[in-house]
């Protein structure tokens, strides 16, 4: 859900390509024959499922791909995008199951292209993925099995990041004012009049201030690291084994998608927003925690500090999914459908987890960690 690495939302463009454009674009930049297109959903970028026709002799196995095409405002920060597609690679290299770059004619990683005619031409920054396979998470129904195991991916995919991963351009993931880096909430202030008066602008407006006096300040007790940023249901792909029944399915996790939220942040943000995300779908929203937290907890244990500061973190994420979709509805009402996605919930849950309390939530989430804990020493 990249907007920028500033607060300038409104100043977006999006990419507009038609299908043809798309298949023009994949065969001239990267020597591939295009059989079949067909547009993903995506939030400021554009995104293309292509298929190509396989060219005898070669090694390449791979008939699929994602054509992305990145908004014009990110494609002038070259080096962010490598430094993420570097990462990508990185993590495909340590069993991971990543997305990897298909070179381009000329043997780069990403190609900076100008689209459009006359006054309308902008530049925008294209790479071609594989394909993963696998049904995204937000269609299957959760389980405590596959939340553990999201918790689980999201602590050692920071771990090793920040224990292996080296690039001269990982610099460039101090994102500052990046909307999307959780420490920056505060930001929200500006745009939150996308809510209008209603009833969830108030609870959005405590979730801020509290976040001011309670979050910032601690925010150097915290153990820093790099963040994926947006572990959710529709960036995670799964399959499972069969089943009795679907709760009873066993998940693997097929595919890790997006990184473009990617910044330095902290180990106890990236389990946050993965409970946020992870409660969008559920039945039993309140008990997810306990599950993810669990699993994260199975490699990178919190510190008290950090378990402390879990709750805000959750309904900070929660309003900064909310608050910047409203406001970029208002920018781009076409897309209602892909932009409200959490919202449909979201209110619910975010106003839930306020009128339950942070203690009573609290106690659900540690109880049921510390339950997983205590059978894995027995």
């Amino acid at each position: 859900m990249s907007s920028g690495d500033n607060k300038q939302l409104q100043t977006l463009t999006k990419p507009a390509l038609h299908e043809k454009e798309a298949i023009e674009l994949t065969e001239r930049v990267f020597g591939l024959k295009v059989s079949e297109i067909r547009a993903l959903p995506s939030y400021d970028d554009q995104n293309f499922h292509v298929r190509v026709t396989r060219k005898e002799g070669t090694a390449d196995c791979a008939d699929d791909y994602v054509l992305k095409i990145i908004n014009s405002e990110d494609s002038q920060n070259p080096e962010l995008i490598e430094v993420q597609t570097r990462i990508m690679m990185f993590l495909n290299a340590e069993g991971f199951p990543s997305a990897v770059p298909h070179l381009t004619k000329d043997g780069n990683i990403m190609s900076l292209e100008s689209i459009g005619t006359g006054s309308l031409t902008k530049k925008y920054m294209v790479r071609l993925l594989t394909y993963l396979p696998g049904t995204p998470l937000a269609k299957c129904p959760t389980n405590p099995q596959i939340l553990y195991e999201i918790g689980k991916l999201a602590a050692r995919l920071d771990r090793v990041l920040s224990e292996k991963f080296h690039h001269p351009s990982v610099k460039s993931l101090h994102r500052g004012k990046f909307i999307w880096n959780l420490a920056n909430v505060p930001l929200l202030d500006e745009y939150i009049h996308a809510l209008g008066q209603s009833g969830y602008r108030e609870v959005v407006s405590q979730v801020i201030q509290q976040f001011k006096e309670k979050i910032l300040p601690n925010l150097s007790n915290f153990r820093a690291c790099i963040n994926h940023g947006d572990i959710n249901d529709h960036n995670i792909l799964v399959d499972s084994n069969p089943a009795s029944s679907p709760e009873a399915a066993q998940y693997r996790v097929s595919g890790i998608l997006d990184f473009s939220d990617m910044s330095y942040g902290y180990y106890v943000f990236e389990v946050a927003i993965a409970i946020m995300y992870m409660m969008i779908e559920s039945k039993d929203p309140l008990s997810v925690g306990g599950h993810v937290l669990a699993g994260f907890e199975s490699i990178v244990p919190l510190t008290p500090e950090e378990r402390g500061a879990l709750f805000l973190l959750v309904s900070g994420r929660f309003s900064q999914s909310l608050v910047v979709a409203a406001h970029t509805l208002q920018l781009y009402p076409e897309n209602q459908e892909y932009l409200m996605i959490t919202a449909g919930v979201g209110w619910k849950h975010l106003v839930q987890l306020f009128e339950v309390g942070q203690e009573a939530v609290e106690k659900i989430w540690f109880e049921t960690a510390d339950a997983y804990a205590n059978a894995a020493r027995a």
